[in-house]
């Protein structure tokens, strides 16, 4: 009987493998969590990315959130706060063509807009791009998430920079009634490749 129990536990470890699949092939990705301890809870700030040669293109998307003892959870209705988005490279030659989403699922923006009190702009450098979130009201994670994609260009050839690492750093400031805190800040760096 242990014998075909053992057999069984091993029969479905092998079809789940199968059926989940590897992943993507070719596809780099990365991800990064920080937090900052409020009492018994944390304010965390998530960053993943993940590039796919496929479409020349890196993917990102950011997320805060509130982690209590129960679980995480968004942030109460008077909160106020100020998120930081930075998308670069490893290479000086390497410029970011980039979009975004604020908050995650409106249509990507090139500049900036207002989504239900949900301000942000983005800022273009020679070699980085800053996108800036701000936040009037609290609400559930959904709000406090952004995405968007990036092709990470080489100036000289004006092609896509393969063999370089798209870097996705962000931080949050949160301010709600006795709290007034800044996210160490997170960062996801895969190779454009």
């Amino acid at each position: 009987m242990k014998r075909l129990a053992a057999a069984s536990v091993t029969a479905l470890a092998s079809m789940a493998m199968a059926l989940t699949g590897a992943p993507g092939a070719g596809a780099a990705s990365d991800a990064g969590v920080s937090s900052i301890p409020v009492g018994p809870d944390r304010i965390e700030m998530h960053v993943s990315a993940d590039c796919v040669p496929a479409q020349n293109r890196c993917f990102y998307r950011t997320s805060a959130n509130l982690l209590t003892p129960g679980g995480p959870t968004g942030f109460p209705q008077d909160t106020w706060a100020r998120q930081t988005i930075t998308l670069r490279s490893d290479s000086q030659d390497v410029w970011q063509e980039a979009w975004y989403s604020a908050p995650a699922g409106v249509p990507r923006e090139l500049k900036g807009a207002n989504h239900n009190n949900v301000l942000s702009r983005m800022l273009k450098s020679l070699r980085e791009v800053e996108v800036s979130v701000t936040y009037f009201g609290g609400g559930p994670i959904e709000r406090f998430t952004t995405d968007g994609d990036s092709v990470p260009t080489a100036w000289t050839t004006g092609l896509p920079a393969k063999g370089s690492r798209f870097i996705v750093c962000s931080q949050i400031q949160v301010v709600y009634p006795g709290v007034n805190l800044t996210t160490p800040t997170a960062c996801a760096q895969p190779i454009f490749d």
